[in-house]
């Protein structure tokens, strides 16, 4: 079999070892992050440029180095960019259809430990139980008792954005007794919950809200304090989505002066850099962005990043295209 020569692939922050040691034979590694002139790189590689292999969140380095229409225009051969993470605002998915590029990226392996992390956020939020863990480990049971918490019993979950995790956190809730609604921009005619047709009509109709949606500029700020005011004094806040989906400082105001119960929270809006005010505050739930962060589903999201790239390659069928840029049958095998 004949030696088949390597393709250029550009990196533009660092990625787990798995996937780079996958890589390395079949494509060129261009590794941007490491390099000390990054613009003296691309003037030198970019036009060799077919593929690039990114992730966001996995790595917050990532948000530094987005691909956009500028990193795009440098690199006239790309044909592929592959996206460790469900999310892919970080890549520029509408100026790779204008260009013809093909983005893929990372769902459903994911789904279930990030609605597991959601659903744990929730129970410690309510609950309070990661502050009771610490009030134990401080010496304190000795001296009386933990103070009675909330519950979950009788409470209804609104989900904001009714997809693959935000139906797997449904599933859930519904195990635990609890009542769904939801906001999608339209109604999902499968989902067996009400509908609500705004985010605030959802916080208001709902004391428990939970953010799954997409990140990006149509979901910035997608909870603003109207809709913490709206959700309420008993209310209780969980985001596993993106930072960017809230107003922070609204959030931090809503929780300081009591207008929302708690919250839960696995993404800030600049990570790794958590507000001090949130963590000065002992009734909020705060995790450093781990809502898929079991070892089995991260190299199976690192597999279908191989994966990906490996199908387009070869020529076979891309697996996971986002919907910017669905994948169609190169001109040779369509005929």
């Amino acid at each position: 079999m004949a030696n088949i020569e390597p393709i250029d692939l550009l990196m533009p922050a660092p990625l787990p070892r798995l996937i780079q040691e996958a890589l390395e034979g079949r494509f060129r590694i261009h590794r941007l992050y490491a390099a000390a002139d990054q613009d003296a790189l691309l003037t030198q590689v970019g036009a060799r440029v077919r593929a690039i292999a990114t992730g966001v969140p996995v790595l917050t380095e990532d948000v530094k180095a987005p691909v956009d229409g500028a990193l795009m225009a440098r690199l006239p051969q790309l044909e592929i960019v592959a996206n460790l993470g469900v999310g892919y605002d970080n890549i520029d998915a509408q100026a790779a259809c204008a260009r013809g590029v093909i983005v893929t990226n990372t769902p459903d392996v994911l789904t279930e430990e990030t609605a597991d992390t959601a659903f744990g956020l929730i129970l410690n939020a309510v609950r309070q139980l990661s502050r009771a863990e610490r009030w134990l480990r401080a010496g304190h049971w000795r001296t009386g008792q933990f103070p009675a918490s909330a519950s979950l019993r009788g409470r209804t979950i609104g989900i904001l954005g009714l997809g693959r995790i935000g139906k797997a956190i449904a599933r859930r809730a519904e195990a635990f007794g609890v009542r769904v609604i939801y906001h999608n921009r339209k109604p999902d005619p499968a989902a067996p919950y009400e509908w609500r047709d705004s985010p605030v009509a959802l916080a208001a109709d709902c004391d428990i809200l939970v953010v799954a949606t997409p990140g990006g500029a149509q979901t910035r700020h997608i909870v603003d304090a109207q809709v913490l005011d709206a959700l309420g004094p008993d209310g209780v806040f969980i985001n596993i989505a993106r930072g960017s989906t809230v107003d922070e400082k609204a959030l931090v105001t809503a929780l300081r002066e009591r207008r929302i119960l708690t919250a839960g929270l696995d993404v800030f809006a600049d990570e790794p850099n958590v507000p001090e005010e949130l963590i000065a505050m002992e009734h909020v739930v705060l995790l450093p962005h781990v809502g898929s962060a079991s070892q089995p589903t991260r190299d199976a999201m690192c597999q279908l990043v191989i994966d990906n790239l490996f199908a387009w390659a070869d020529g076979r069928e891309i697996l996971t295209p986002v919907a910017e840029t669905p994948w169609k049958l190169p001109p040779k095998q369509a005929q």
